[in-house]
């Protein structure tokens, strides 16, 4: 930060005091708590709510250093939760305040209809102002409020946002759009993130009190707020978190979509994530787990291990085959039992981990290969920049045999992925790749390469990429789980199932929409420099699965430089990759049988039921494959209630098993 936030909010909002101590409506309405310092009007996120912790400030548009060049131009930044014609204002004024025909006393709060998008003018202070009010249409609202962070007067923001090691308490709220609110104090927040914590826009890591739940998620007490500050989309994060809940890889982080307000000021749109963390999001591992009752030292323990080149001093990591290792659970501290211990314990398997993603290593004996293709899968469909790098997380636990075994998961971090960024010019040359910002060409075999003629790179994840027992797997995970979440996704192919955990990119940019116009038009932009790929225009593609070959648009399609252009443009670098991929992986792709196709013709039709039905009888006995798809209920054996679930499925009654028709 360039200046203190303080000297921010002085700017915005006009330093002074507002008292909450209000009178008759205030008392009926509710005020803002005592971290509205400033005098301002501030609006509630919901209407005749008591509530003192949802409030925010009219602000004026800030530029990148957090300059205001018009202050006497203001805005109201609604969440999703406010009336859509009427909204409640309280007046931190000293003189009343007449807004639309409504005069509000000072230190009052009255009710006021509005009109999206329509300049009032209003007197105040002495001060002529205009007022625009914007809507969101966001998943729910964050406010945290602390102004007095450190014990000196110091502001929230100021006080975290000196540096990543700063923590406070806080009182706030969640919203949600029916307008409930939450007001579970905040335990600790502080700022998050490696390269990212550098930019003007930062995000964090709240723990809450107790476990909460926001828009519908799990409850959980830990969350991570994700500014997505150089995703102009504000949704790749999202889009690829959802995606690999879709596609079955375990412990996928839930997410929503967020508009974010500190101390009454509004910060913009954000992503509020299931922190990555043992518990909730990682059942299977939690802090004490390596300790057995007595305070030994268990012989085996499950752990989360992150790939994390920036580990530095103060984080708990070790270093095998020139890899950093974030231990994120359990984090011992230094002094501890099993300190040292839990240290070694994951260095030792880790390194036999990486050994065996050799060409022909046997990654099977050490991992689960379904998740550790799917997380492959996952990096090379995005050309993720910090693919086996950074942020790549791998969680060790049994199997379902009793077997520790390495998982791949949980994804993070993918704002630098489908086209967003432009490399580094020096690296790419280096490993050889030339087309990292098109949507063609391989990428994480290549990551981490010495030089551009070097046979391998070392780097995990190209490794797995090479892994004979992965490369054989590829392609039915790609066509099979991928491709049929990314034709949903597109549009194309609308699936129930796969819509509980990833929508189509129309369902994600109508929540989205609103919260993006509200933070760009409160000072973020739409490009943040140099790192940013040129998202004018691309041709974008298709996959004929006819010809199993890729189809390129004659004309390129151009992007206007607005949230709406810049969306579109990373879901169709997305689905254009899919496209190449999928030519890549056609010729080795063996399809599995369909559930319910007991005549394995590829199509589930009553002739499927017949054959069930001849089979139960005796009359003819199904290959081993065909038992296999003529099971509809899936509990190991062909019965008459498989062809009963089966003519019920065809004719569209309700309680079927489903996966009737996909592969098995």
């Amino acid at each position: 930060m360039k200046k203190l936030l303080s000297v921010l909010l002085a700017a915005l909002l006009l330093i002074g005091t507002v008292s909450v101590v209000g009178v008759s409506a205030a008392e009926e309405k509710g005020a803002p708590s005592a971290y509205a310092t400033e005098p301002a009007l501030y609006v509630h996120a919901v209407m005749d709510s008591a509530d003192t912790e949802a409030w925010h400030a009219w602000q004026s548009v800030h530029d990148e250093d957090f300059e205001v060049a018009k202050p006497n131009e203001k805005y109201f930044f609604l969440p999703s939760s406010v009336g859509k014609t009427t909204i409640d204002v309280y007046n931190g004024y000293d003189a009343a305040v007449t807004l639309n025909g409504v005069t509000i006393a000072s230190k009052t709060t009255e009710s006021v209809a509005y009109a999206p998008d329509t300049a009032y003018t209003v007197s105040a202070g002495g001060q002529d102002y205009t007022l625009k009010i914007m809507n969101s249409n966001a998943e729910g609202a964050i406010y945290i409020n602390n102004p007095d962070a450190d014990g000196n007067g110091t502001d929230l923001m100021s006080y975290l946002n000196e540096t990543k090691e700063n923590s406070a308490k806080a009182t706030g709220a969640i919203v949600t759009p029916d307008g409930a609110i939450d007001n579970t104090t905040i335990k600790k927040i502080k700022g998050r993130g490696n390269t990212s914590w550098d930019k003007p826009k930062k995000g964090y890591n709240i723990t809450y009190d107790k476990k909460v739940g926001v828009a519908g998620m799990e409850k959980n007490k830990k969350y991570s707020i994700l500014p997505n500050y150089q995703d102009d989309s504000l949704s790749r994060n999202r889009i690829l978190y959802d995606l690999s809940d879709a596609v079955g890889m375990p412990y996928a982080s839930d997410s929503r979509y967020v508009d974010f307000y500190v101390n009454g000021y509004y910060w913009g749109s954000y992503l509020m994530c299931e922190k990555v963390e043992p518990g909730s999001l990682v059942p299977e591992v939690t802090d004490d787990g390596y300790l057995n009752e007595d305070g030994t030292i268990k012989a085996d323990f499950p752990f989360i291990a992150e790939v994390d080149a920036s580990a530095t001093t103060g984080d708990y990591y070790v270093t095998t085959n020139n890899m950093k290792i974030t231990i994120k659970a359990p984090e011992v501290d230094p002094g501890q039992p099993g300190y040292e211990e839990v240290k070694e314990y994951v260095k030792n398997k880790f390194s036999a981990f990486y050994t065996a993603t050799a060409p022909n290593g046997n990654l099977s004996a050490v991992a689960d290969i379904d998740s550790v293709a799917k997380l492959y899968l996952i990096n090379e469909l995005g050309k993720n920049w910090d693919s086996g790098v950074s942020s790549t997380f791998f969680t060790y636990r049994q199997d379902e045999n009793g077997n520790y075994k390495f998982y791949g998961s949980p994804v993070w971090d993918y704002d630098n992925s489908l086209g967003n960024a432009t490399g580094v010019q020096w690296d790419l040359r280096n490993i050889g790749v030339t087309d990292y910002e098109e949507y063609t060409g391989w990428w994480c075999q290549h990551k981490g390469k010495t030089n551009s003629t070097a046979k391998r790179s070392n780097n995990v994840i190209a490794r797995i990429s090479q892994n004979a027992a992965v490369k054989a797997v590829l392609p039915k995970i790609w066509f099979e789980k991928f491709m049929p979440a990314l034709d949903h996704f597109s549009g194309v192919d609308f699936d129930r199932e796969i819509n509980r955990e990833l929508y189509t990119k129309e369902a994600y940019y109508a929540l989205i929409k609103d919260s993006a116009a509200m933070n760009y038009e409160s000072g973020w932009l739409i490009n943040t420099g140099s790192w940013i790929a040129d998202h004018s225009s691309q041709k974008v593609a298709h996959y004929d699965s006819t010809t199993q070959k890729m189809v390129v648009d004659t004309q390129a399609t151009s992007y206007v430089q607005n949230f709406e252009g810049m969306y579109d443009y990373a879901s169709d670098w997305m689905l254009s990759r899919a496209a190449w991929l999928s030519e890549q992986f056609a010729p080795d792709y063996v399809p599995s049988p369909l559930l319910g196709d007991a005549d394995l013709n590829r199509e589930v039709d009553i002739i499927d039921a017949t054959a069930i039905q001849r089979h139960v009888a005796g009359i003819v006995t199904l290959s081993q494959e065909a038992q296999l798809a003529a099971d509809v209920d899936r509990d190991g054996d062909v019965a008459i209630i498989d062809t009963t679930l089966l003519q019920r499925y065809l004719v569209g009654m309700p309680n079927v098993p489903e996966g009737i028709g996909k592969p098995i």
